[in-house]
């Protein structure tokens, strides 16, 4: 029984933006080789994902672009499984390879947190994040270093094995089900979002032009499982910004809810940015498990 566990940390709102990669290989249960190392995104770096992961322009002085360590990702996963908690890290990858005109990588992706929601009733329709989870089955790591991260999924993933009574095929199959097979939910009518959805419990707001319609893009993110709101709120957990050149933007320039999401960031809430074609993969990619 082997899996490859990763993570990854980036720079700014854009997923392409990679600037630390964690890898972990599991075989038989117990980690037998780990790889580490900060990647130059060649672009900014964002003040609040630097408040995130310490990670900073001057650290990636010198390091590998994302073009470099491609081939060492491919050694990696190539044939294999590659298990991730939530697909964000699949996404950034997947967007890094097609900004760098590179292959998509052969592997089969497996989203940790589906697994977790389907191992753990209390687990199921909110709270699965990695550090809630960890802290159930005893795990202590450090959340935002990438390798501490990546060690972090695969310890979930053993766990529901073990919860579960199955090996990583068994989990490759068991997160395509619906969460309770039994009494699978058939009925949502899509005004809030779905409970068998992967993202549900997440409260999505949009801001800024979007290339497609505001209803269509609401409509898909409560398909994986986001509320939408109209506004910014303390309830807020992920803001979608229209494609835009992040870079040129100010404080003068951004739109109100933006502002407001960076005050909330500032003050602890956790509020996942990104751009609107980063969303669009995210609901491709879920769309795929």
């Amino acid at each position: 029984m082997e899996f490859v566990a990763l993570d990854l940390e980036t720079a700014n709102p854009q997923m392409k933006s990679i600037c630390q990669i964690g890898l972990a290989r599991y075989r038989d249960g117990e980690v037998v080789d780990t790889w580490k190392s900060l990647v130059d995104p060649q672009d900014y770096f964002d003040p609040v994902n630097v408040s995130i992961h310490g990670i900073d322009e001057e650290d990636v002085t010198g390091s590998p672009t994302f073009e470099e360590i491609y081939p060492i990702l491919c050694q990696w996963l190539s044939g294999g499984i590659a298990a991730c908690h939530t697909s964000f890290d699949r996404i950034a990858i997947t967007q890094a390879s097609k900004a760098s005109s590179l292959s998509l990588i052969d592997c089969s992706w497996l989203d940790s947190s589906k697994v977790t929601r389907r191992a753990w009733e209390e687990f199921a329709y909110k709270g699965y994040g990695l550090k809630n989870v960890c802290a159930k089955i005893g795990f202590e790591f450090q959340h935002h270093d990438a390798l501490e991260d990546a060690i972090a999924c695969g310890k979930v993933l053993l766990a529901a094995m073990d919860r579960l009574n199955t090996d990583i095929e068994g989990l490759l199959k068991r997160a395509k089900l619906p969460i309770d097979p039994e009494n699978s939910l058939e009925t949502w009518k899509g005004e809030t979002g779905n409970p068998e959805g992967p993202l549900h419990g997440e409260v999505m707001v949009f801001t800024g032009a979007l290339a497609n319609s505001r209803i269509e893009a609401a409509r898909l993110a409560a398909q994986i499982g986001c509320d939408v709101g109209k506004g910014v709120t303390k309830k807020t957990t992920m803001l979608v910004v229209g494609d835009q050149d992040l870079r040129a933007l100010n404080g003068a320039n951004l739109s109100s809810k933006h502002r407001k999401a960076l005050t909330l960031i500032e003050s602890g809430q956790q509020i996942k940015i990104l751009n609107e074609s980063d969303f669009y993969s995210l609901i491709e990619a879920y769309g795929e498990q």
